[in-house]
């Protein structure tokens, strides 16, 4: 089957057309600044399609130019937000529209814009089956004690305020990897996953699911990331509520400056490590504050899981920054945790062990693919369905 991978977000559309049973890339593209202009008619040189419904036109007439007249199987949507009611994925109808479009306020910059892609593709092929596949729905397994607030409980029942979760697609695929590089059935798999990019989260992993993670009721919970604070003392936001900061002005910090970028005036984890390593103190600073964040979460996930059976980096900075693999690695030699320097500084695309022999634990390099694990999910719903 040959799916359609997409990943919408207000002003831009990502895709991806994959053979599933290859597991390779037939093509993708990126449309940006849609709704930013009348499309290049009119008055005026204004870039971007006029809406999601547009830039699926461009997206459609790219698939035909690189494919020829491959027939598309099915398409896969990425969505944020799931809430309580989706574990798993779902084919889409229009009540299941509705739902995930209810859910717009647990998610106000992702979900709405999931939602204009999935209209997008029902206006354009309405006989097209889709499937929604949802970042929060590999959390849904985590026991009350680990997704509660201790807040009352109002909270919870009237606003739906808990802890979620993300990155749940590509925790789950690397889950999958990691039990099968270790010869695992992944029902066996007791693990920790390090999903380190520009957003970044670790998950605890008992039996192959997930029982703790770092986001939570948003994704800015937990770990110190490109330009997101994570975890903090609440009491910070009231006072600089009091100090006049607007919630604007407190989520753009929270947000968007903060991270990387607050501590070391960039968020690019190369830049940080080059800085670093040339004698800049900030740099030094945002990296030690980085990865000692991270080495908590995974002392306390280890203990979580009844002891791990692996440390698995993936993502971005996780597959690609031996330098923070390695800074992460020696605050954990408590747990006898030991890379080997060789194979942590090795560059592959493969999956692999980095750990010495010695160590308590094997530490893997599993790389992510989440556009895959949406192709593969998706087929596996529709053919269920037909």
């Amino acid at each position: 089957m040959l799916v359609l991978v997409i990943n919408s977000g207000s002003s831009s559309l990502k895709y991806q057309v994959r053979d599933v049973a290859a597991g390779s890339v037939l093509t993708e593209g990126l449309i940006e600044k849609i709704g930013m202009g009348n499309g290049g008619g009119g008055d005026g040189e204004i870039e971007g399609p006029r809406d999601h419904s547009e830039a699926l036109e461009q997206v459609d007439a790219a698939i035909h130019r690189e494919l020829g007249e491959l027939e598309l199987g099915a398409v896969g949507h990425r969505v944020v937000h799931g809430g309580e009611r989706f574990a798993e994925p779902v084919l889409i109808d229009n009540e299941i529209t509705r739902a995930i479009e209810r859910l717009n306020p647990l998610a106000p910059l992702h979900n709405p814009a999931n939602v204009l892609g999935i209209r997008a593709i029902t206006r354009k092929w309405p006989d097209m089956p889709q499937v929604a596949v949802f970042d929060t729905a590999f959390h849904r397994t985590l026991p009350e004690h680990a997704w509660r607030y201790a807040v009352p409980d109002e909270l919870y029942t009237n606003h739906g305020i808990r802890r979620y979760g993300f990155h749940g697609t590509s925790h789950e695929y690397v889950t999958r990897r990691a039990a099968a590089l270790l010869d695992l059935p992944v029902e066996e798999f007791d693990g920790v996953i390090a999903h380190l990019g520009n957003g970044a989260s670790v998950t605890a992993i008992q039996g192959g699911c997930s029982v703790d993670t770092s986001m939570g009721f948003t994704p800015l919970e937990g770990l110190v990331m490109g330009t997101r604070s994570g975890d903090l003392d609440p009491s910070i936001l009231v006072f600089l509520g009091r100090a006049g900061w607007t919630p604007e002005d407190i989520d753009t910090m929270l947000n968007r400056e903060s991270g990387l970028k607050g501590l070391a005036g960039n968020n690019d984890m190369r830049s940080v490590v080059e800085a670093s390593e040339a004698g800049d103190a900030r740099a030094a600073m945002a990296l030690a504050v980085t990865s000692y964040r991270l080495a908590k979460y995974i002392g306390g996930y280890h203990v979580a899981v009844g002891g791990a059976k692996a440390l698995v980096f993936t993502a971005g900075i996780g597959e690609n920054s031996h330098q923070f693999r390695g800074l992460v690695a020696d605050r954990l030699a408590a747990l006898g945790i030991e890379l080997d320097a060789v194979l942590n500084g090795e560059r592959s695309k493969e999956p692999r062990v980095i750990s010495t022999a010695q160590s308590a634990i094997p530490v893997l390099v599993v790389p992510t693919d989440e556009e895959q694990a949406i192709a593969e999910a998706t087929a596996a719903v529709v053919s269920s369905a037909g």
